[in-house]
């Protein structure tokens, strides 16, 4: 039986592990995937992904990951992991609002990327770590698939391309990119290297990550692209230029046979978001016009706005949606009666067989992961699964 409640992803990683990610955090002198400059923490890494996966098919998870413990951030690894990309310590980590809602919070502080040279995805570490996912759900019958998560390749673009804040990590400076164009299709044929040789290992789906989406709703107040924004009057041709580079991947994985889903979010680091925005202002582009096949969506909280923003599915009989109604974030149990009631919502819009649940994002994005216990996380996993057999059966 189809399990109907899944995971975004990302797992919180034990203290052992969270050892070694601190290190790296304040690095400059070491290089992706770092084993080779930290003793011991390959094998750290490798003996907690297969702990949390044993963990993941205990908790019935039907869909693996490895909890993403071979990141450090949601994004930057698999770009760390590129061939011509080279990391760095920024001057300034992402702006999030802190837990008061009023001041902001600054980030860990390497999320730096440089283009040294022609961007490919051949030979990605990635791969490796999924084969040992892999290895570990065969002849499992309670598992149907192990994903693979990576940021969407407009998500990076935006960033590589400064179009999201206006300072860009990567430019002409380097000298290998002189144009966006040049830049866009660099990047994607890097993605497409990436995909072949995961479709080539045997690899069934990918989940392309995004947190983009939100800065061109008009009721979102802190994007350049929104209201009185310095950019808004830009929203629209932008917003289409990282949909048509979704969608050309999604359309060369697709012909590789791959099964394509994608997450949104409005940003999680340690329980904090970064905007606001709902899915009404954006779901034409972001909902009707991306061709994925299943959509992580998140409905925690208000700002989402309704759930009739699924009528930008309309005319997709085959679109499946995760409704993220839960929350990643806190520590307490998630309201049943609120879940269900957005649930039976969105099932008066779509076919209930094309609906499944979630938390509206992984439980830790970043290593440092949410504000909560590891025993709070599977508790809350754990009710996700009672909730979704009260309502699918």
């Amino acid at each position: 039986m189809t399990e109907r409640f899944q995971i975004v992803g990302s797992l919180l990683r034990p203290q052992d592990l969270l050892d070694y990610k601190t290190q790296i955090e304040h690095r400059d002198d070491i290089a992706y995937p770092f084993y080779d400059d930290l003793p011991g923490y390959r094998e750290v890494e490798v003996a907690d992904t297969h702990d949390v996966v044993a963990k993941e098919i205990e908790h019935g998870i039907d869909v693996l990951t490895d909890g993403e413990y071979t990141k450090s951030m949601w994004h930057l690894d698999f770009v760390w992991g590129l061939s011509g990309a080279q990391r760095f310590i920024a001057p300034q980590g992402y702006l999030f609002r802190d837990l008061d809602g009023v001041n902001t919070y600054e980030t860990r502080r390497d999320i730096g990327i440089r283009i040294t040279a022609p961007l490919s995805g051949k030979n990605h570490h990635f791969i490796d770590c999924w084969k040992r996912v892999v290895a570990q759900a065969e002849g499992v019958d309670s598992v149907q698939a192990v994903k693979q998560c990576i940021p969407s390749p407009a998500h990076i673009y935006g960033e590589l391309s400064g179009l999201m804040s206006g300072q860009p990590h990567a430019g002409k400076a380097e000298g290998v990119y002189a144009t966006l164009e040049e830049l866009r299709e660099g990047l994607l044929g890097a993605y497409k290297e990436f995909a072949a040789e995961y479709a080539a290992a045997g690899g069934t789906i990918l989940q392309c990550d995004d947190c983009l989406w939100e800065l061109f709703a008009d009721d979102n107040d802190h994007s350049p692209f929104s209201g009185n924004g310095p950019h808004a009057g830009a929203a629209r041709e932008v917003a289409e230029t990282f949909v048509s580079i979704n969608n050309e991947f999604i359309d060369y994985a697709h012909s590789l046979g791959l099964t394509v889903w994608t997450h949104n979010c409005r940003g999680n680091y340690e329980s904090r978001n970064m905007s606001g925005g709902s899915y009404a202002a954006i779901a034409e582009l972001f909902l009707g016009g991306q061709r994925y096949d299943r959509f992580f969506l998140e409905w925690d909280d208000e700002r989402a706005g309704s759930v009739d923003a699924l009528h930008a599915f309309d005319g997709r009989p085959g679109v499946e949606v995760v409704l993220g109604v839960l929350s990643s974030k806190t520590t307490d149990l998630d309201d049943e009666a609120r879940a269900q009631h957005l649930l039976a919502a969105a099932s008066e819009i779509l076919p209930k067989e094309n609906l499944y649940l979630s938390h509206q994002c992984g439980f830790a994005s970043c290593d440092g992961g949410n504000a909560l216990a590891a025993d709070q996380q599977w508790a809350k996993i754990d009710q996700g699964r009672r909730i979704a057999a009260d309502f699918w059966g």
